[in-house]
């Protein structure tokens, strides 16, 4: 029997507990992908880092706190809560896995670390530092609504995943170039890329120009979204599109 792909996934924390969790949905879309997720310790061993490194095949980024401006360069302007416990991890795992070549998926944080992490900046609060007539950090339910859309980079891997036959697909927002395709997303963030890291390619951008969608180039697999598939791969086939392709990848590490 062919085993399936082993994807770690970055734990969430909670202040208040002094605790690792994760959201089922993280766990669930890689399942129905085809994967099997395991939650990854909280550590920043070295050791502990190049050895899961190696054992697993994938890694997903997840969502969670903000990141301290200093691993961008940056003197915090305007925060809620960081977790300097991640950051150190991530820091760590990012160059480990890109080392190896694994598959990379980041999701919120996700695309602002590793954005960060690669020589990028963040928009560290959205309202104040880029006001915009959309509401991006949607915070009550139902999760997976679609809150606004994104244009999909005509040739992007997205573009390609999305749409593999070059179907068409509908547009309600006159701010998009006629030819782009575009998806509806779910928003639940105040930070958001800032100045692309020189190695990234965007491969989605809201009405309001932020870049919600990157890829690696030189990479096998690195894609990153700002938007939240995890809440809306059950009602959406695009959004379990992005970890069918994820998983794929890491099928083949």
């Amino acid at each position: 029997m062919m085993s399936k792909p082993l994807i770690g996934v970055t734990p969430l924390w909670d202040d208040h507990l002094n605790s690792m969790w994760m959201l089922s949905g993280y766990f669930d879309g890689i399942i129905a992908a085809g994967g099997t997720p395991v939650m990854m310790p909280l550590s920043d061993d070295a050791e502990h880092i190049e050895q899961l490194s190696d054992t697993c095949d994938g890694f997903l980024f997840a969502g969670g706190h903000d990141i301290n401006p200093n691993l961008y360069g940056q003197q915090p302007t305007s925060l809620t809560k960081t977790c300097p416990a991640r950051d150190r991890m991530e820091s760590l795992l990012l160059p480990a896995v890109l080392k190896r070549n694994k598959a990379v998926l980041g999701i919120c944080r996700g695309i602002q670390v590793i954005n960060a992490l690669l020589g990028g900046t963040l928009w560290q609060d959205l309202p104040t530092e880029h006001p915009s007539n959309i509401d991006h950090h949607v915070s009550h339910p139902p999760h997976d609504r679609v809150v606004h859309q994104v244009q999909i980079m005509p040739h992007s891997p997205l573009d390609h995943a999305l749409w593999p036959n070059g179907d068409t697909t509908s547009r309600a927002d006159d701010a998009f170039h006629p030819a782009c395709r575009v998806l509806g997303v779910n928003s639940r963030h105040h930070q958001a890329i800032k100045q692309l890291a020189p190695p990234l390619s965007p491969m989605a951008l809201s009405p309001d120009g932020l870049v919600e969608a990157v890829y690696m180039p030189s990479a096998r697999f690195v894609w990153a979204v700002q938007w939240h598939p995890e809440f809306s791969y059950q009602s959406d086939a695009n959004q379990r599109a992005i970890f069918s392709a994820f998983v794929q990848a890491a099928a083949q590490s």
